[in-house]
């Protein structure tokens, strides 16, 4: 399996989630405002606003690249909430109401959800892309369907994890030229500084859960399908803390570069709750449109900021002619 291919597709392929109602992809307009660089938005008890670069560790090597190329596939990743959740009138109302608020302004932007594995990017991704009439995407499935169907772990051991990544890089790459998508990244996409300039497309949401809360679920769900964890441990939630912790510390930095984070710990605790897992997938993806709703307010605020300088200083230059 030297190289991995897919059939090239255009948008009109792709299969939308069930009842969104959506027949083709929008597109941005040419005239649509989106400002230029990497920012992302901090809150505090007033909408205060800042600008601050991307942070990575330095990698220990530079990787070489393999060449080869992926294409987009049609991947049909819709579903309808009740397929992944089960919530009440009052949080679906929410919800729809919540999607609304922020669809406007997202103005076609994809959603790209980062985190580490078992994090839930792939349950509140589907839900959210029902929620907006957006296309979802799993960017590991694309990956295995590349490869004809191998799975992650198999392909991390008959070749290893830098063929992975640039494979990854490859299909990031592909889906950053589409718009109203929402894309479950990879938990290690987000350290190669590369797949930025292809997140940073779309609207970027961290999802960060307790490692306690992460090392329960992959474990109850079986290790087999994690390569980074590594198997044959007497103790497997041992062994699995350990390595989250262990990439947590490599990976947390990049994470926070995010334009948005949704901690689960936050949520549990303003709903009085001491375990996380006692969060439905609902009320994350809920807090997930919240807080994007808070960077575009944001966004909007700093570009008006610069707008309004931009004006002033002409003015003083004409003001000197």
């Amino acid at each position: 399996m030297d190289v991995l291919r897919l059939e090239s597709c255009s948008t009109r392929n792709l299969q939308p989630c069930c009842n969104s109602g959506l027949q083709n992809p929008g597109r941005i307009s040419k005239g649509s405002v989106w400002p230029t660089g990497t920012w992302k938005y901090q809150q505090q008890q007033t909408l205060a606003c800042s600008v601050r670069p991307l942070k990575f560790r330095r990698p220990s090597h530079q990787s070489r690249l393999h060449t080869f190329s992926i294409f987009c596939s049609s991947y049909n990743g819709g579903c309808t909430v009740s397929e992944t959740d089960t919530c009440s009138n009052e949080e679906a109302l929410d919800l729809k109401k919540k999607a609304e608020e922020i669809s406007f302004g997202m103005d076609g932007k994809s959603i790209f959800l980062v985190g580490m594995m078992g994090s839930g990017k792939t349950t509140v991704g589907k839900i959210l892309s029902e929620a907006l009439g957006y296309y979802f995407f799993d960017s590991d499935r694309l990956i295995e369907e590349a490869a004809g169907g191998t799975p992650v772990a198999q392909i991390f051991k008959e070749k290893n994890e830098e063929f992975f990544r640039d494979a990854e890089s490859k299909v990031l790459s592909e889906l950053s030229t589409m718009h109203r998508l929402v894309v479950a990244t990879g938990g290690g996409a987000v350290v190669r500084p590369e797949n930025w300039s292809y997140l940073n497309q779309g609207v970027t949401v961290w999802l960060d859960v307790p490692l306690e809360a992460l090392a329960k679920r992959v474990v109850a769900v079986g290790t087999e399908s994690r390569p980074l964890l590594g198997q044959g441990s007497v103790d497997p939630y041992t062994q699995a803390f350990a390595k989250l912790t262990e990439l947590i510390e490599k990976r947390g930095e990049a994470y926070g570069n995010s334009n948005a984070k949704v901690s689960l710990q936050k949520i549990a605790a303003e709903l009085g709750s001491i375990d996380v897992s006692d969060l439905t997938p609902t009320t994350i993806t809920i807090e997930v449109l919240k807080e994007i709703g808070i960077f575009l307010r944001c966004r909007n605020k700093l570009h008006m900021n610069g707008v309004a300088n931009a004006q002033s200083n002409s003015y003083k230059y004409m003001r000197k002619l």
